[in-house]
């Protein structure tokens, strides 16, 4: 389950970032509307698993309430998700 919260951590990252940093400005800039319906998509649904995850791991492996608040906060900033993978979820994993 951690390997697999790992991976949703990176892609809702990679996501928020391609939302904002891709297809936002063609939405508004190039009036290509497609490409953000389909990233604002699957952000959504990356979004979801990755918060679904953060709760059920932070009750499954008890850990304390300051890791459990920075891994929800880290879905709301841009790069937080890879913070969270590389200091809290990638020792946990090794």
């Amino acid at each position: 389950m951690l390997s697999f919260f790992r991976i949703t951590a990176i892609l809702e990252g990679i996501s928020y970032l391609a939302l904002f940093a891709i297809t936002m400005p063609l939405k508004y800039m190039a009036d290509l509307p497609m490409p953000n319906k389909y990233v604002g998509y699957a952000h959504g649904i990356l979004f979801i698993a990755y918060i679904i995850l953060a709760i059920v791991l932070w009750m499954e492996k008890k850990w304390s309430i300051k890791k459990g608040i920075i891994l929800l906060l880290a879905s709301l900033l841009p790069f937080a998700t890879f913070y969270v993978e590389n200091k809290y979820l990638k020792p946990e994993a090794e």
